[in-house]
C-alpha cells in the first residue's frame, strides 16, 4: 500500500466505543492504517473510563478527543478509505456525503457507557467492548486491503463485523 489506509470510527456520542477503536487500530496498524473517530452528536469530552482502559494498556491518549463527523465531510478533511459505525443507533443515521465515497461497514458493540453499578462492572463493559474491537481490528490488519476492490472490501469489512470477536448490541 501507498499510503496509510484512512478509517474513520463513528458512534453517536463519540466518547468511548469510537475512541477505544481509534486509539486501538492506530495503535496496532501504526505505519499501515490512519484511524480517527468522530460522532454524529458528539458529547464533547471523551468518557473517563475509555481514557483510564487506554492508559493502563499504554495506548497513547494525548490527541484524543470527542469530534463531530462533520469535520471530516468538509474540505480539508483527511482522506478516507473506510468508514465503520460501531452503535446501532450511528449505523441507522443519515451520515454526510463523505468524499472519495470510503467502503463503509457496521461493527455493531454493546455500549459500555451505558453500564451502572459498581466501578468493576464498568471497567469490565469497557475491557469486553475493546476486547471485542481489538479482535475486529487484528481481522481488519489482515486483510491485503490495497488487493481488494471496493465491493469486495465492503464485503470483508461487514463480514469482520459479524464474525470477529463478539457483535452485540445496547
Amino acid at each position: 500500500m501507498s499510503k496509510a489506509c484512512g478509517v474513520l470510527f463513528l458512534c453517536t456520542g463519540n466518547s468511548a466505543r469510537s475512541i477505544l477503536a481509534e486509539a486501538t487500530l492506530n495503535k496496532l496498524g501504526a505505519g499501515r492504517f490512519h484511524a480517527h473517530s468522530a460522532g454524529s452528536h458528539p458529547t464533547g469530552r471523551v468518557n473517563p473510563h475509555a481514557l483510564a482502559l487506554l492508559t493502563s494498556l499504554g495506548y497513547p491518549t494525548d490527541a484524543l478527543r470527542s469530534k463531530s463527523w462533520d469535520e471530516f465531510a468538509a474540505d480539508g478533511a483527511p482522506p478516507l478509505d473506510v468508514i465503520i459505525t460501531v452503535c446501532d443507533n450511528a449505523a441507522g443515521e443519515v451520515c454526510p456525503i463523505w468524499p472519495g465515497r470510503p467502503a463503509q461497514a457496521h461493527w455493531g458493540v454493546a455500549d459500555p457507557a451505558v453500564v451502572t453499578g459498581d466501578e468493576a462492572k464498568i471497567a469490565a463493559a469497557f475491557r469486553q467492548a475493546f476486547e471485542t474491537l481489538r479482535a475486529r481490528i487484528e481481522a481488519l490488519l489482515l486483510l491485503p486491503i490495497d488487493q481488494l476492490d471496493p465491493t469486495a472490501l465492503k464485503r470483508a469489512l461487514a463480514a469482520i463485523g459479524e464474525n470477529a470477536g463478539e457483535a452485540t448490541s445496547p
